[in-house]
C-alpha cells in the first residue's frame, strides 16, 4: 500500500509538471487516467503492478 501511495503522488507531481510546463492539457491528462483505469482492470493489470514493485524494490535497494 505504501508503494502504491508512493507511485500515485509520484505521478500526479509528473503530470502536474507537464501540465504547468510541458503544455499538457487538461483532456490529455484525463485520457491517461481513464487508460490508467482500463489497464488496471485488463489481464495485464497485475503484471504491471509487478513490475512497478519490482522497480521500487530495486530503487529502494540503492545507496544514494
Amino acid at each position: 500500500m505504501i508503494v502504491s501511495l508512493s507511485a500515485v503522488v509520484m505521478l500526479a507531481a509528473l503530470v502536474w509538471g507537464l501540465w504547468r510546463f510541458a503544455g499538457l492539457r487538461l483532456w490529455h491528462a484525463a485520457v491517461c487516467v481513464f487508460l490508467g483505469f482500463y489497464l488496471a482492470s485488463s489481464s495485464v493489470g497485475p503484471y504491471i503492478e509487478q513490475a512497478g514493485q519490482a522497480v521500487a524494490s530495486f530503487l529502494s535497494g540503492l545507496d544514494f
